[in-house]
């Protein structure tokens, strides 16, 4: 079976093997962690150096444009490779392309890499570039990230343009999320008359189910919520890098399993780890813990059409007022987040000091007492239960603390592989996501959080509360090409201010980041602020 059409297999005897290796490993766990780890578990190929990887979920599809998240972004660092990609320090370092150099003020020239190799044996080249930004154009979920483009043009086999409409400060930002896709293996129609290069969110697709990236990595295997095998590309471009030969993820959804398979050593490396467990995890002789403030702001979205009561300023102002940010951060978070009141983190250039939790329940009863609803009301809700730390507790928490003003709320809690479908058909009134931003820049949070829902742009294509302030919009747009720092700054710091005062949204807290591995690889080298761990790069000993 070649590794870039790879298709869902599995052996039945392998997998009985691997059960009873589980079971024997998972020495004082607890009956219910024994048996989901033992479900999860796989055991590694002899005389490989492989890494027994467990996370909370596992990607939802092998195509990397069908899912703008983190975890689509973390298998995509793994198969595939960027144009360029962040250091630790945040600068921007070389990857299929070794330099660039700005033309004109549309036009930033990358030279690539020669000699770069796809998984099925064929050459990269610009022409693939050419293919995949066309292709993210024509995403739902990344075409709103790639509006300011025109597109991609190829000047040689080894030198492309990406070519802008109006000048536009955050190409390079843009370019850590170009991963160039194999043109010739995504090109023609499948053995089902259905066009390769098809993006389809839900049922079948060739890239749903089959890959070939420039990556470390290739898929050899895959049991989607069970295994997904990666095997070291030995064609990769970059011999100077990790000695990892093998992964095995293995997604595990219960926080406690998930640490618990690591104290017993059944697997490797663990992301994230819950926040109770840190200490433990930090005082373990043979482990190490790796954490780091983060900027991802997990919020609430109040879908104003779904639900009229949601559309009356006053009660989504009382919402916001009846939100303890800080006590949730502190008893549900054990003080692993900050408290937010919007959605840039300080350090960003729409931050702004003065807008900070609210949280005065006797403001909110009263703002309730005004509004249009004062007796409340009913309403549905979404959230995950593995895709952001303790977002089942969180989401619990918050329905608890609408209940004061009268919410009653219905809430329905699922695994990720199966919420963004219902996030995007917008099955609830009130649903949560978590953004970090693209571009490491406010703009980002706005252009798919904030602005008005544009099937066409893509804009607002996470903006599932359906808010829309035509002046968000304006400011949002003029700061992708204003060339003023200060000016620009005001504008991202006018749509903060124009989001609390209307309660556009519920902001909840920034989440930090944590990591946890065996001691005996420099897992610390590979992990960033973007929760993109370079695994391609980690080294064990």
């Amino acid at each position: 079976m070649k590794a870039s059409t790879f298709k869902t297999a599995g052996k039945f005897s392998l997998l009985v093997l691997s059960l009873l290796v589980a079971a024997l490993m998972l020495v004082g766990c607890s009956g219910e962690e024994k048996k989901e780890a033992a479900e999860k578990a796989a055991p590694a190929a002899p005389g490989k150096v492989t890494l027994k990887l467990a996370m909370d979920a596992d990607p939802v599809s092998l195509d990397p444009h069908v899912q703008l998240s983190g975890g689509m972004l973390q298998y995509s660092h793994m198969v595939f490779d960027p144009l360029v990609r962040y250091d630790k320090d945040m600068n921007f370092v070389p990857r299929l392309a070794e330099s660039w150099e700005r033309i004109d003020d549309l036009t930033m020239r990358f030279h690539l890499r020669k000699g770069v190799k796809f998984h099925s044996g064929n050459d990269f080249t610009a022409k693939d570039v050419v293919f995949t930004l066309d292709r993210l154009k024509k995403s739902d979920d990344f075409k709103g990230l790639f509006e300011p483009f025109t597109g991609a043009v190829a000047v040689d086999d080894y030198t492309v343009d990406l070519v802008t409409k109006k000048p536009y400060g955050l190409v390079l930002n843009m370019a850590t999320y170009v991963f160039p896709m194999d043109s010739l293996f995504y090109t023609g129609t499948d053995d089902k008359g259905k066009a390769k290069d098809l993006i389809l969110k839900t049922d079948y697709s060739f890239a749903n189910e089959n890959e070939s990236g420039t990556g470390p990595f290739m898929v050899t295997s895959r049991e989607q919520g069970v295994k997904t095998v990666f095997t070291r590309f030995k064609d990769y471009w970059n011999k100077d890098t990790g000695n990892v030969e093998e992964i095995v993820l293995s997604p595990i959804k219960n926080d406690a399993t998930r640490t618990a398979a690591l104290m017993s050593g059944d697997v490797d490396f663990v992301m994230p780890v819950p926040p109770q467990d840190l200490d433990r995890i930090r005082s373990t002789e043979g482990l190490q813990l790796v954490t780091m403030s983060g900027s991802r702001i997990i919020t609430f979205q109040l879908n104003e059409k779904s639900n009229p009561a949601l559309a009356d300023p006053k009660v989504r102002l009382a919402m916001a007022y009846a939100y303890d940010n800080q006590g949730v951060v502190e008893k549900i978070m054990n003080g692993f987040a900050t408290a937010a009141g919007q959605m840039s983190p300080k350090g960003y250039v729409g931050h702004v000091d003065s807008l900070v939790p609210r949280f005065d329940l006797d403001k909110a009863k009263s703002l309730m007492a005004e509004s249009g609803f004062p007796n409340g009301f009913e309403a549905t809700m979404i959230a995950p239960n593995n895709r952001y730390v303790n977002d089942e507790k969180i989401a619990e928490a918050f329905a608890s603390m609408m209940s004061k003003l009268g919410i009653k709320i219905s809430l329905k809690t699922m695994p990720k592989a199966q919420y963004w479908d219902q996030f995007d058909a917008q099955v609830a009134d009130i649903q949560m996501i978590g953004w970090h931003s693209d571009t490491e820049d406010s703009g980002n949070f706005f252009e798919f959080l904030s602005m008005c829902r544009n099937a066409e742009t893509g804009y607002g294509q996470y903006n599932s509360g359906n808010y829309c302030n035509p002046k968000v919009d304006e400011l949002t747009l003029a700061a992708q090409t204003e060339t003023d720092p200060a000016k620009r700054a005001a504008d991202l710091q006018e749509v903060e201010e124009i989001q609390y005062n209307e309660a556009g949204f519920i902001p909840l807290h920034w989440q930090n980041l944590s990591w946890a591995s065996k001691s005996n690889m420099n897992t610390e080298d590979i992990v960033n602020v973007m929760n993109f761990p370079y695994f391609g790069d980690l080294v064990i000993n």
